[in-house]
C-alpha cells in the first residue's frame, strides 16, 4: 500500500526552531533591558545623595529661617515627590549630637560654646547636577539674605557624572551591536525555515494567486510565533529577577514594577515586529526569484 505523501500547507513550516530563536533573541534583549534599568535605577539612587549644605547667618531669626527655607524649597532645582521638596533643616544643636555621637568627642565641653552654624541640607534635582548647574544653584542661593555659605562636595559630584556618562556610552554601544546581532539572527532563522516553502510559493503564483493572498497567512502564523516567543522571553527573564533577588535581596531595590512592565511590553511588541518584518522579507524574497534562482 502507498503511503499518502501529506499535503504542505501554505505557511506551515516548522516552527519550533524560529520560536526558539525568537525566544532566545528577546531574552538576551530583556536581560539587557533589566542591565539598563538596573544602571538607570542606580544611577538616580546615587544622584539622590547628591546634596548642598546651605550655612545660614548666626544673626538670623526663625521667622527668616522659616522664609528663606520656603523660598529654596520653591526652586525648580530642588528634587520633590508628591508629598514634599527635600530641604531639610538641621539646627546647630542637633548637628553637635550628630558630632559627637559619630566621633564620641564633645567639642563643646573644652570650647565652651556651639562654633556650628544652622543649616540646610538640600538635595538636588538629577537634571540640575552638572557641574556648571551647581555653580549656578549655589551663586543662587548664595545671593539670599541670611546665607552665610553654600557648599557641596564637588569632587563627588564630577565623579559621578563622568562615571555615568562613560557607563552610557558603552551600553549604547553594546545594545547597537546587540540588536543588529538579534535582527540578522531572526531574520536567517525565518528565511532558512521559509526555504521548504519556496516551491509551494512557486505554485501558488502559477495558479494566480495574488501576492497578498500569499503572504497573509505567513504573516498570520508569525505574528502567533512573535507573541508566543515574548510570553516565553518574559517567563525567563522573569524567573532569572526571582532567583536573583532570592539570592540578593538587595537587588529588590532597584526594580521598579512599572517600568518592568512596560519592558515585558516592549518585548512583545519587538517579538511580533521583528518576526512579522522578517517574514514578510523572506516571503518577498522568494516571490521575486526566477525558477532556476529557487534551486
Amino acid at each position: 500500500m502507498e503511503k499518502i505523501k501529506k499535503k504542505k500547507k501554505l505557511g506551515s513550516y516548522p516552527f519550533v526552531s524560529v520560536v526558539f530563536s525568537i525566544t532566545i533573541a528577546l531574552s538576551a534583549i530583556g536581560i539587557f533591558g533589566l542591565l539598563l534599568l538596573f544602571s538607570n535605577q542606580l544611577s538616580q539612587n546615587i544622584r539622590g545623595q547628591v546634596q548642598l549644605q546651605v550655612y545660614l547667618d548666626k544673626s538670623v531669626t526663625e521667622t527668616e529661617r522659616i522664609k528663606i527655607q520656603k523660598r529654596i524649597s520653591e526652586k525648580d532645582f530642588v528634587l520633590r515627590d508628591e508629598s514634599r521638596a527635600y530641604v531639610d533643616f538641621i539646627s546647630k544643636d542637633k548637628a553637635a549630637e550628630i558630632f559627637v555621637n559619630e566621633t564620641g568627642e564633645d567639642f563643646t565641653e573644652f570650647l565652651g560654646d556651639n562654633p556650628l552654624r544652622d543649616a540646610f541640607n538640600i538635595i538636588i534635582s538629577p537634571q540640575y547636577q552638572q557641574a556648571d548647574s551647581l555653580q549656578k544653584v549655589r551663586a543662587q542661593i548664595s545671593s539670599m539674605n541670611g546665607v552665610f555659605e553654600v557648599t557641596y562636595v564637588e569632587d563627588l559630584v564630577n565623579s559621578i557624572n563622568n562615571n555615568f556618562a562613560k557607563i552610557s556610552i558603552v551600553l549604547l554601544i553594546l545594545s547597537l551591536f546587540l540588536i543588529i546581532s538579534i535582527i540578522i539572527l531572526i531574520n536567517n532563522t525565518i528565511k532558512l525555515a521559509l526555504f521548504s516553502q519556496r516551491f509551494l510559493i512557486r505554485s501558488m503564483q502559477l495558479v494566480g494567486a495574488k501576492a497578498s493572498f500569499i503572504i497573509r497567512p505567513f504573516l498570520t502564523r508569525s505574528f502567533s510565533h512573535g507573541i508566543l516567543s515574548a510570553i516565553l522571553s518574559a517567563a525567563i527573564i522573569g524567573g532569572l529577577l526571582y532567583f536573583f533577588v532570592q539570592k540578593i535581596p538587595d537587588l529588590s531595590v532597584l526594580i521598579d514594577i512599572k517600568y518592568l512592565l512596560l519592558l515585558f511590553a516592549l518585548l512583545l511588541v519587538a517579538g511580533i515586529s521583528l518576526a512579522v518584518f522578517s517574514t514578510y522579507r523572506a516571503v518577498n524574497k522568494y516571490l521575486k526569484l526566477s525558477l532556476d534562482e529557487l534551486y
